[in-house]
């Protein structure tokens, strides 16, 4: 069984797909954290995220890097919004993609293109979103709590931007599958949010 969880940043696609990947007991992979260890190697050998060559010399990461906490901050994951809209960077990290959703027994991917890209044949999908301004709050107290001093407004214009870039992208944009079911999560306790998750999975199973 493959489950592929989509949406923009902070729209709590991560903290669904780690649930559902914890009932119905299959290995899980944010693929958000691959384009966040390019950026982040970009950052270390301080090469330009805007130059594709510069961003395709990054992909060959060490699998330790995915581990490295400073691939959870803000400044970061700008980066890899940037570097994930290179073609070549997003061919880089497909074959490894592919081989974790197709492993024997499935597993639960969450990204921008899964049920589009990497898992088009998934037994469910989910593309997960709520508005930009409750997005940014969640993200600015996220922020907050690792000792950001980030204003509300920043990180809202932060949102909206990796929003535009993410959907506007020539390869592999940020859009919802057409065989997608939508989970809004604007009003959603995580309690909620998961609840219906794992609902909307099971009658797509039945």
């Amino acid at each position: 069984m493959i489950i592929a969880v989509d949406g923009p940043a902070a729209s709590g696609k991560g903290t669904v797909a780690k649930a559902l990947a914890r009932h119905y007991r299959l290995p899980h992979l944010d693929t958000g954290l691959l384009y966040r260890a390019v950026a982040a190697t970009v950052r270390r050998l301080e090469l330009d995220p805007t130059q594709e060559a510069d961003s395709v010399a990054a992909c060959d990461f060490d699998e330790l890097t995915l581990a490295d906490p400073v691939l959870r901050t803000d400044e970061v994951g700008q980066l890899a919004s940037i570097v994930s809209a290179h073609p070549l960077v997003r061919a880089a990290l497909l074959a490894r993609q592919k081989r974790f959703a197709h492993q024997p027994g499935g597993a639960v991917l969450d990204g921008r293109d899964i049920g589009t890209v990497i898992a088009p044949d998934a037994t469910a999908k989910l593309f997960v979103k709520a508005t930009p301004q409750i997005r940014a709050r969640r993200r600015h107290a996220e922020l907050q709590g690792h000792g950001s001093t980030l204003s509300f407004d920043k990180v809202l214009a932060d949102i909206r931007a990796r929003d535009a870039r993410d959907s506007g992208r020539s390869t592999a944009p940020l859009v919802m599958a057409n065989d997608a079911m939508l989970l809004d999560t604007s009003f959603l306790s995580i309690e909620a949010s998961v609840e219906k998750a794992i609902a909307l999975v099971e009658g797509r199973l039945r």
